[in-house]
């Protein structure tokens, strides 16, 4: 049932409902699941994904039973549905969509909303002590946001998914912002020029505590998750606990653990994950401009020839900003993975070649990933993203 119906993930604008009127409806008739337990809501830009595993991964080090919500998936769409790190059951999916079968069909419930209902049905089901719940997009009228969580995180802000946002910083952080509630703290990652004060703003309107969490000073800690960019994470995770340490008993081993057993404890993929060494091949989700600079900014520091890209990208993203943060003495290997929404890779050759950074375009990920393997030197670096779906054929 899953596989047949419009999911953004794969068509974009077409499988997009910007409202809340059918998950109110799922949920009430799911009898509110979402009421019975207690949640941490996530949302951001960049880096909520990563931010929320930490916070799972760390609850679980305390001996937790937690429910992860996360989207998209990268292979199984029940990566989507955790708890303690273990996929929803096959079973569970299936008796769930059997049992709500007509209900689904008479409303046009889209895919998202039908899994935002699973989950909670799921969570509830099994009694978790704490579910992280991620924002799938914006906030304000995501269909995760009926929850009344204990704590609400956004990690920063930036330009992604403007055509249902808005298009500039402040329209983003005010969609974002939705997720705030009254009364209720909230954990911003990064101070911002242009979004602290709409922050602070709205925070002070629903009378809830906000605080940044770069702003704070902590001891560093070692993390599994090697990308530069985690240490922002890092902090907005610990800033997070530190708002939670009055309701939960969280020790500093289980926070020193949490987080150097991220993947073994949440089977996290596709963040800085190498996955060769001999020439050294990286890949990561990262998928608009301000996250690939930062990969590219890492790639840079690291020893070695020359740099390898296979790039693929959804249809709605800037590429003309996005090629001129890449390296111009580099090869460029310009894909298309097989999902409906990803932009034609010869578009994409012809948008890089025009700021001199010429490649070529292929068939398949795999047919690029071959042709770089057999281009690069041991001393060179291969590296593969621009989409989660360029990512998930090479896992």
């Amino acid at each position: 049932m899953f596989e047949q119906l419009p999911m953004y993930q794969n068509v974009g604008n077409s499988a997009y409902k910007k409202d809340l009127k059918n998950i109110i409806l799922l949920c009430n008739y799911l009898n509110n699941p979402q009421n019975n337990f207690k949640s941490i809501h996530v949302g951001g830009t960049n880096g909520k994904g990563s931010t929320s595993h930490m916070i799972s991964s760390v609850f679980q080090e305390a001996g937790y039973k937690v429910g992860l919500y996360t989207s998209p998936h990268i292979k199984d769409f029940r990566e989507r549905i955790r708890i303690s790190g273990e996929k929803i059951s096959k079973d569970y999916v299936t008796e769930f969509i059997s049992k709500n079968l007509d209900f689904f069909k008479k409303n046009n419930l889209s895919f998202f909303e039908m899994t935002v209902g699973l989950s909670f049905d799921y969570f509830s089901s099994k009694n978790v002590d704490m579910a992280i719940i991620e924002v799938g997009m914006g906030g304000r009228l995501d269909s995760t946001n009926i929850i009344n969580p204990i704590l609400s995180v956004i990690t920063n802000i930036s330009l992604d998914h403007t055509k249902f946002l808005g298009d500039t910083i402040s329209s983003i952080s005010r969609e974002k912002a939705g997720i705030i509630k009254k009364n209720i703290p909230v954990v911003v990652g990064e101070t911002q020029d242009k979004t602290k004060e709409i922050f602070k703003q709205i925070a002070n309107e629903k009378k809830c505590k906000i605080s940044f969490a770069d702003q704070f000073d902590y001891d560093e800690y070692g993390c599994d998750l090697k990308g530069n960019y985690q240490k922002k994470n890092i902090k907005t995770c610990l800033n997070s606990l530190q708002h939670l340490q009055d309701q939960f008993k969280i020790s500093q081993d289980n926070i020193v653990n949490g987080l150097n057993n991220v993947i073994k404890n949440t089977l996290l993929s596709g963040r800085w994950q190498v996955i060769e060494e001999n020439p050294l091949t990286i890949c990561d989700t990262a998928h608009n401009e301000s996250a690939l600079k930062e990969i590219v900014e890492q790639l840079l520091e690291l020893d070695h020839e020359k740099l390898h890209f296979i790039l693929g990208f959804s249809n709605d993203k800037d590429i003309e900003a996005i090629a001129n943060i890449f390296p111009t003495n580099s090869e460029y290997y310009f894909v298309k993975p097989n999902v409906e929404r990803s932009m034609e890779s010869k578009l994409i050759m012809e948008i890089f070649s025009k700021s001199k950074r010429s490649g070529n375009n292929y068939k398949s990920v795999k047919d690029a990933f071959a042709k770089a393997n057999n281009e690069a030197d041991k001393e060179d670096i291969i590296f593969i993203g621009g989409s989660t779906f360029v990512v998930a054929e090479v896992l």
